[in-house]
């Protein structure tokens, strides 16, 4: 492609300012059509993001054919159906994440971009950003050593609306988002540890719900095992005091360590035998257009994204193990 002709199904609030603006902003990139069910709310977008269409129909937008390229960014639930329809369209897609409802929605999306030979990326768009990229710097570099194991701790409170039903967000309805809290926020992490340290080859874990607002799980204990043989530990709890509030990664190696956040961006801390450094890397002021930046270069013939169907499905994959599906 010359240039890349977008149109996004399910223009909310993550297309706000995280994602939608970054597809008019990058050169060679426009978008051409947002789509929701709500009719209202998608003029009001297209209005206000200076998009000159919009539908109510997903199937219309995807055979819009003023549009190339397709954003996915419903909840998981329906991920799989406009991911298929979009590959069988002729168009490549970029879908949110998780990629799907489970690994294998993952695999059949898969199948469906191999026969169609459109391009599939998933939205972790963390493999793109500085903070992660720096990490990534210091592994090379072999800043700490040997790699020997992996600490992941995200605790959190119950929020007033996870405790009310009638108030309750979608990522905490099974049949919606999957496994809640954790399908949404730990595949963040997973898929960050895949890119630095190499493929989850196996995962065991425990999940419950303790806090009893909701139907799915609200705490997971992971055990992973990397395919170099890093081992590795998670911690995910929604339910915790304040107090006990932590959003960490710790890389330990043998001369030392790397902590850093998935959602905080806090100074990284690398401590090693030339002592404790902290250090911060700016942040887009939308998020995601390091990563779409890659995905037109790729569709352009001109660089390539680090975010592919084939790494989503395997972060699926691990999620898929760590809750004993």
């Amino acid at each position: 492609m010359k240039n890349v002709r977008w149109g996004i199904i399910g223009a909310g609030d993550v297309c706000e300012k995280k994602s939608g603006p970054a597809f008019y902003k990058i050169a060679h990139s426009s978008l051409e059509a947002v789509m929701r069910r709500d009719e209202v709310k998608a003029k009001d977008f297209a209005i206000r993001h200076n998009v000159k269409k919009y539908y109510a129909d997903a199937n219309e937008l995807i055979n819009d054919p003023e549009v190339d390229a397709i954003y996915v960014a419903t909840p998981p639930q329906s991920h799989k159906e406009y991911t298929i329809m979009s590959l069988k369209a002729g168009k490549p897609v970029y879908v949110e994440k998780p990629m799907a409802m489970n690994y294998s929605e993952c695999i059949e999306m898969l199948e469906a971009s191999k026969n169609s030979g459109q391009k599939l990326f998933a939205a972790y768009y963390r493999r793109a950003l500085p903070y992660f990229l720096k990490v990534k710097e210091f592994l090379g570099a072999q800043a700490i050593g040997k790699i020997f194991s992996i600490d992941v701790k995200y605790l959190r409170p119950a929020s007033e609306a996870d405790k009310d039903i009638d108030t309750q967000p979608w990522r905490v309805k099974k049949n919606i988002a999957g496994d809640g809290y954790f399908f949404d926020m730990a595949p963040h992490t997973l898929d960050i540890l895949d890119f630095l340290l190499g493929e989850i080859t196996e995962a065991k874990g425990f999940s419950q719900n303790l806090g009893g607002f909701y139907e799915v799980a609200d705490t997971v204990s992971a055990t992973i095992k990397f395919k170099s043989g890093i081992i590795g530990t998670g911690l995910w709890c929604f339910v915790s005091p304040p107090q006990s509030e932590e959003d960490s990664v710790t890389i330990i190696g043998s001369e030392g360590y790397i902590r850093f956040n998935t959602f905080a961006f806090k100074p990284i801390l690398l401590a090693n035998k030339e002592g404790e450094t902290f250090y911060d890397t700016p942040q887009p002021e939308h998020i995601q257009q390091p990563l779409i930046q890659t995905i037109v270069d790729e569709l352009r013939g001109t660089g390539i994204c680090p975010s592919t169907g084939i790494s989503g499905a395997r972060t699926s994959k691990v999620m898929d193990w760590i809750v004993g599906k």
